[in-house]
């Protein structure tokens, strides 16, 4: 029988996972995460507020995966040949794939590896949440935006304040989508205090529930039951701290081709959050370079030679929904960016926040 290439995939994330399903029949993949699960964090704040929706978020990876290999492990070192584990065993492959995108503070992205104990934790946050009136959330990003909005569907009488240092919400989008976007959370009573930072970090735990007084360098006194960190995101690639594949930015990004190449490895790709492409970090990113990258490793196993390409939009699109009924949107169209009506945005993520999607993409039933 005649042997299939082999792939290595780094990271079950969103353009990891993805990418696995898609060449699982093509080729010998494996697929090396800690995790037991894929996780749609996208969902992590409405299973925080709704523990009864939160298995929705988890896809077992071993009901993904039909043909591919999982190792639960991570790696510490990757060379054009393949990539050592922690563990201390040698993976080699035809091609290795780095899709371990970025690490994001708790609750916006679960911290345990294991599903169960994943679930534990949103449990024991809710409890905390549910048995508070003063929220303070610390970042006004899609993070700290999205789980204030999930707060108010399922508590309207909490008293809801963010804050964040910059002077306006989603700089680089358009004015209609900020206008839009004030007007709603004025609508939905939340408090926002831009322009201003804490003069110290509060002196309790995030996410737990302990009364504490903060104070904002905007000269203002705020005393909460809770408070979530909604900022921090941080790339995951500390694994090539060794440069034996390749240099990163200060950022901790890896420099790719247009056809997602690892620069100057043929075999070496790099998708999601950990490339230096100009664009946000965003999940549908991700899942857009899986595409891209399975083309073109398909076209070198039949003895091709790859011509897919991935080009950046050139401004931001987002979806941003504030629990499942309000939100934000801006989208591309022929004439530039525009404004996505409420609507669309609760229909195309608000309402299940793509659980179905994901559901239908890895054949895994699910509830909404």
């Amino acid at each position: 029988m005649k042997m299939l290439p082999t792939v290595a995939i780094i990271g079950a994330g969103y353009g990891g996972a993805a990418l696995a399903k898609e060449l699982e029949n093509d080729a010998d993949v494996t697929l090396i995460d800690p995790r037991d699960s894929f996780v749609n964090v996208a969902g992590s704040l409405r299973a925080l507020a709704r523990p009864d929706w939160a298995d929705n978020l988890f896809f077992p990876l071993d009901q993904i995966l039909t043909r591919a290999t999982l190792i639960r492990d991570k790696a510490v070192s990757v060379d054009p040949a393949g990539l050592t584990l922690s563990s201390g065993d040698r993976i080699t492959a035809d091609y290795v794939v780095l899709a371990t995108g970025s690490t994001y503070p708790y609750p916006a992205n679960p911290t345990s590896n294991a599903t169960a104990s994943a679930l534990e934790d949103l449990r024991r946050t809710h409890k905390a949440l549910d048995g508070a009136q003063r929220v303070l959330i610390l970042g006004a990003g899609p993070v700290g935006l999205e789980l204030a909005g999930e707060t108010r569907e399922i508590w309207p009488d909490k008293d809801i304040t963010i804050i964040d240092p910059a002077d306006e919400l989603l700089p680089g989008f358009l004015p209609d989508v900020r206008r839009e976007l004030h007007r709603q959370l004025d609508a939905l009573g939340i408090k926002m205090m831009l322009g201003a930072r804490l003069t110290a970090p509060p002196r309790t735990r995030p996410n737990e529930l302990a009364i504490v007084t903060v104070h904002t360098t905007t000269s203002v006194e705020i005393t909460v039951d809770i408070w979530f960190q909604a900022y921090g995101a941080t790339i995951s690639s500390d694994y090539l701290s060794d440069e034996k594949l390749t240099t990163r930015t200060a950022r901790g990004e890896v420099p790719v081709t247009q056809r997602l190449n690892i620069l100057g490895h043929d075999h070496v790709y790099a998708i999601g959050d950990i490339t230096n492409l100009a664009e946000a970090k965003m999940a549908g990113y991700a899942g857009q370079h899986a595409a891209v990258v399975a083309e073109n490793i398909k076209t070198q196993i039949a003895g091709g030679v790859p011509r897919a390409t991935y080009e950046p939009l050139g401004y931001p699109m987002i979806l941003l929904p504030l629990g499942t009924r309000a939100g934000v949107g801006q989208l591309p169209s022929p004439d530039g960016p525009t404004l996505a009506p409420t609507e669309m945005v609760s229909q195309y993520k608000g309402a299940d926040l793509f659980t179905g999607r994901f559901a239908e993409q890895f054949g895994i039933e699910k509830h909404s």
